[in-house]
């Protein structure tokens, strides 16, 4: 844990966006996606924070569902990334999580699964665009009617797909994803499941029966240049800090490693207890937005394992011990992101260890 550095986790937040993913979803059901921890926010305290609210949770990996499970949820969860080895089919059957089946391995797997295991459920990956995961639209026809045939396989079999660029919501992708899904699909017996969180926002016609949305519930965008709370959501996290030292140094003087930033007049430079050791990003770069007492402070110079050092001209009162907010109220995280030239879900997953966390119901 960090001396002073702590990432508040806004429940009342989490809650608010997944009414507004309903508002928006219309007769489609949420999959909540909660894999890497909950986009950093924390798995449990996310789950608990949507239990009864979510129909279904998603996550990439099988011990993320028995973490859930040991929690007490009983509602649908689906491993993204499907059995990596015939042994995990015996785990998913026995904590009843649906396997997303996305490559012809898999299939001989699911072939000798036992029925006397439970039926598994599973939903066939179909690769529109993306291509990473999932099997061409020419197979699923041929693999949907193979899984129908299997005797551990239950009758409910889904169909999904994931876009590669639907932030762009003028851009042409999508749109062929959309149509490549459709002609693959039509006429098979399933739930479908297309939308990411950007296409939720961008794409109506991707609706589907259920829509997967990972970054909206927390808050974040990764459209280019919009903020979640563009959109009407609520960051569900609030990262922040107290300055440590502030030094008065001359026109001229050099600051931290490599003395990348040079005082343009005699100034007062601020440091602040965090750096890449907490998870800030060391590729953030001078000028980037950093708040004391709710005023603008840049950072300048380079960010170091456990501080940054901040341009405090413009708080001209600060003082040792007041808070740095580095993203949260007044400063939204994909602001930071697009300083550091990544996305906001790299920052908020990136929270390492020595982190607070702390919640409340705002």
């Amino acid at each position: 844990m960090s001396r002073t550095t702590v990432a508040t986790i806004h429940l009342g937040a989490l809650r608010h966006n997944l009414s507004r993913v309903r508002a928006m979803a219309g007769p489609a059901k949420v999959m909540a996606v909660v894999k890497a921890d909950a986009y950093g926010h924390g798995l449990e305290r996310v789950a608990r924070a949507l239990n009864g609210d979510a129909e279904a949770f998603a996550v990439a990996a099988i011990a993320d569902g028995l973490r859930l499970r040991a929690a007490g949820h009983r509602q649908r969860i689906v491993v993204l990334s499907g059995p990596d080895t015939p042994s995990d089919l015996v785990e998913m059957q026995r904590l009843g999580l649906d396997a997303l089946i996305h490559h012809d391995a898999q299939l001989p797997w699911l072939a000798r699964a036992d029925p006397a295991r439970g039926p598994l459920r599973v939903w066939i990956k179909v690769d529109t665009g993306m291509h990473r995961l999932g099997f061409a639209p020419e197979r699923v026809r041929e693999v949907h009617a193979s899984l129908r045939a299997m005797p551990a396989i239950d009758d409910e079999i889904g169909l999904m797909t994931h876009f590669a660029s639907s932030e762009e919501f003028e851009g042409r992708d999508t749109a062929l994803q959309i149509a490549r899904f459709r002609d693959a699909t039509q006429g098979l017996q399933g739930p479908r499941a297309l939308s990411n969180s950007a296409a939720l926002l961008g794409w109506p016609d991707a609706r589907g029966d259920w829509v997967r949305t990972g970054g909206l519930l927390y808050g974040l965008s990764v459209v280019e240049g919009r903020s979640g709370s563009d959109f009407g959501f609520r960051p569900a996290m609030s990262l922040a800090t107290r300055l440590v030292a502030i030094n008065r140094l001359a026109r001229g003087e050099r600051v931290g490693y490599n003395g990348t930033y040079v005082c343009p007049e005699d100034m007062a430079v601020g440091v602040a207890a965090i750096g890449y050791g907490d998870g800030y990003p060391r590729s953030a770069a001078a000028g980037t937005p950093v708040l004391v007492n709710g005023r603008l402070a840049p950072l300048v110079g380079r960010v170091s394992m456990d501080l940054i050092t901040l341009d405090l001209r413009g708080v001209p009162d600060a003082r040792v011990g007041d808070k740095v907010t580095l993203w949260g109220e007044g400063l939204p995280v994909e602001t930071v992101a697009a300083s550091a030239g990544t996305i906001s879900y790299d920052l908020t997953c990136g929270m390492t260890r020595r982190v607070l966390f702390v919640e409340d119901e705002a």
